[in-house]
């Protein structure tokens, strides 16, 4: 089983930046990646990252102001985020697909408002 831990959310003013971070609890060479859920609205997908971090795939609503990585070496997945606007509030989830079975993390949250 795997759990994943976010940190790093919190109030930020319009065009300000974050950087999330989604510790995993093992080694975790599977492709991650970010989702988000605003207030009323469903769970979306942000982006996502092979198990290598050669190849990223992003949200258009996100394209040029998000970045995704990660560090194998210590089991930790990170969003850099930037331009933040108040459409960004959210509660962002990393997540990990593992033999079938999806995890998630319990989520932090962003929001952006001045």
């Amino acid at each position: 089983q795997v759990q994943l831990v976010e940190s790093g959310g919190g109030l930020v003013q319009p065009g300000g930046s974050l950087r999330l971070s989604c510790a995993a609890s093992g080694s975790v060479m599977r492709p991650m990646g970010w989702y988000r859920q605003a207030p009323g609205k469903q769970r979306e997908f942000v982006v996502r990252i092979s198990s290598s971090g050669t190849t990223r795939t992003y949200a258009d609503s996100v394209k040029g102001r998000f970045t995704i990585s990660r560090d194998n070496a210590k089991n930790t997945l990170y969003l850099q985020m930037n331009s933040l606007n108040p459409e960004d509030t959210a509660v962002y989830y990393c997540t990990v697909s593992v033999k079938a079975a999806d995890y998630w993390g319990q989520g932090t949250q962003v929001t952006v408002s001045s």
